[in-house]
C-alpha cells in the first residue's frame, strides 16, 4: 500500500494555519486581563460605597479573579495545544 506524501505546500498552510489559530486563542488572555481589571475595579467602587461589607465584597472578587484567570488560562493553554500537539 503505498503512503500518502504531503506537499510542502501544504505543509505550509498547514504551518500558517496554526499559527493564526495560536494567536487568535491568546486574544483571549487580554481578555481575562480586562476581566480583572474589572473585578478590582468594582470592588473598589463597591467597597467606597458600603465599607461595612468589605469581607463579603472581597471574596466576590476573589472569586471573579479566580474565574477569569482561569479562562485565560483555558485559552494560553488551548494557544500551546494548536502550537505544539496537533
Amino acid at each position: 500500500m503505498p503512503s500518502i506524501q504531503t506537499s510542502v505546500i501544504r505543509n505550509d498552510i498547514d504551518s500558517a494555519a496554526k499559527y493564526i489559530g495560536a494567536g487568535a486563542a491568546t486574544v483571549g488572555v487580554a481578555g481575562a486581563g480586562a476581566g480583572i481589571g474589572t473585578v478590582f475595579g468594582s470592588l473598589v467602587i463597591g467597597y467606597a460605597r458600603n465599607p461595612g461589607l468589605k469581607q463579603q465584597l472581597f471574596s466576590y472578587a476573589i472569586l471573579g479573579f479566580a474565574l477569569s484567570e482561569a479562562m485565560g488560562l483555558f485559552c494560553l493553554m488551548m494557544a500551546f495545544m494548536l502550537l505544539f500537539a496537533f
